[in-house]
């Protein structure tokens, strides 16, 4: 997810809008642009590519990479292309149900959807008989996440399994959020400010029905953590949090780190990143990224591969 602009709300507000945005034909949304796993499978994901491992195989470690809200498998690409030449571990690039194809599909999609196509594909994973499968999530797929390990769907798991959630979400940064439920009916949509080149990989317009349904994941999810979530012997918990994230609060590191113990009782790893990024390890189309932040990058993406052995 990346930052709604109060400002664009209040000139929707009084100005009225169009509950039907009119998405150019080079947006993501229009219908005509598609997120590449669509029509190439197998070059994403590991259970179409090799749905019948060999015994060496199923012991090689896969990193199911999952993006965030109103996002697509683009989001991890940069850590594919970094990965090039690399035999030890496979890269899972999953899309989210409802995203990566048109506004009406976006619209329609629920948290439920989103995050069903993470557990679909680890359970795939599983029956093909991959031993060590984890996740590198971003944003919102970190809330899904955090979800799926309250409800206990890793606890009878033999698989080992290492999350790293890249700048979760769990307080908005954005205090727009929380009054969609209010506004959201009267809007229909809201549009966001892309870099160039970003329409093609994030819905321009998000249907306000979508956000409604990130707004009830997250109040779950703050729910949960209060509760406390306890990780199953074989689950190891990572997170990475920007400093200065505009979209995710910072303060939502806090609420892991204390909502997540490990199963004796200890507590989760947390490394806070000198960053003013929303996702920092997505650089390519980021204006003016900085050395600091390819280095922060680079860091991330080295510490997840030398964990999951």
């Amino acid at each position: 997810m990346r930052k709604i602009s109060v400002a664009i709300v209040v000139v929707l507000l009084f100005a009225g809008c169009n509950k039907t945005p009119a998405i150019p034909p080079g947006d993501l949304g229009s219908g005509q642009v598609l997120d590449p796993s669509l029509a190439d499978p197998a070059a994403y994901r590991i259970s179409v590519s090799q749905p019948n491992p060999t015994l060496a195989q199923t012991q090689i470690p896969v990193i199911i990479a999952c993006h965030g809200y109103s996002a697509s498998t683009f989001e991890w690409d940069e850590f594919r292309t970094w990965s090039q030449g690399r035999s030890d571990y496979y890269i899972d690039q999953v899309l989210l149900a409802g995203h990566g194809t048109t506004y009406a599909a976006f619209k329609t999609s629920t948290w439920h959807d989103w995050q069903s196509s993470i557990m679909t594909e680890y359970n795939l994973l599983v029956k093909e008989g991959y031993k060590n499968i984890n996740f590198a999530a971003s944003s919102t797929s970190r809330t899904l996440l955090l979800d799926i390990l309250h409800s206990g769907f890793f606890n009878n798991s033999t698989t080992t399994v290492h999350i790293f959630l890249v700048d979760p979400i769990v307080i908005p940064s954005d205090k727009f959020l929380p009054l969609i439920g209010v506004l959201g009916p009267m809007l229909g949509y809201i549009t966001t400010t892309d870099a160039q080149g970003e329409e093609k990989y994030y819905y321009h317009y998000r249907p306000q029905e979508t956000l409604q349904q990130l707004q009830d994941v997250l109040t779950i999810v703050r729910g949960e953590l209060q509760d406390g979530i306890t990780l199953p012997a074989n689950v190891y918990l990572k997170v990475y949090k920007s400093t200065k994230d505009p979209t995710a609060d910072p303060v939502s590191a806090v609420l892991i780190y204390d909502g997540v113990k490990t199963s004796n009782g200890n507590p989760i790893a947390v490394d806070l990143i000198n960053s003013n990024l929303h996702v920092f390890t997505r650089l390519n189309l980021v204006p003016n990224a900085t050395a600091l932040d390819r280095q922060n990058q680079i860091y991330a993406f080295t510490d997840i591969t030398t964990r999951i052995f």
